[in-house]
């Protein structure tokens, strides 16, 4: 089952993306990625998730703060505390590279019923649910 999924997920993926515009580095989508779900996220965090050095964290986030695409800002409750968060650019961004193209998965909706589309919402909410 398990092979199944990741086969069908990366199937999906493979036809729906959207076409990339911005040359990123995988590492870079990934800490673009995990800023944009998380509240409030720190270079600290992004080095322990990644599984980094937080210098080598460090030299990411200043790459991305160059492309205009993170901004970091002093959390107001402890000024040494420096939350990242994503621009409107970098948010455009993280999502070309993380989401389906919605014009191609409308066309593939499109050929199910609104019972298959149901079915498959429901899915994909419980599997999202779960692996939080």
């Amino acid at each position: 089952m398990i092979q199944d999924i990741n086969n069908y997920f990366t199937t999906i993926f493979y036809h729906l993306h959207t076409t990339h515009e911005d040359v990123i580095s995988h590492q870079s989508v990934r800490i673009l990625q995990m800023i944009q779900k998380e509240d409030e996220v720190t270079v600290r965090q992004i080095a322990e998730l990644l599984n980094i050095s937080q210098n080598t964290a460090s030299e990411h986030i200043k790459k991305l703060v160059r492309n205009g695409w993170v901004q970091k800002e002093r959390a107001v409750d402890d000024q040494r505390k420096v939350n990242l968060h994503l621009t409107a650019q970098g948010l455009t961004v993280v999502k070309k590279n993380t989401e389906l193209d919605d014009q191609k998965l409308q066309y593939a909706l499109n050929h199910l019923s609104a019972s298959e589309q149901q079915t498959i919402l429901q899915a994909f909410r419980l599997l999202s649910e779960v692996s939080k």
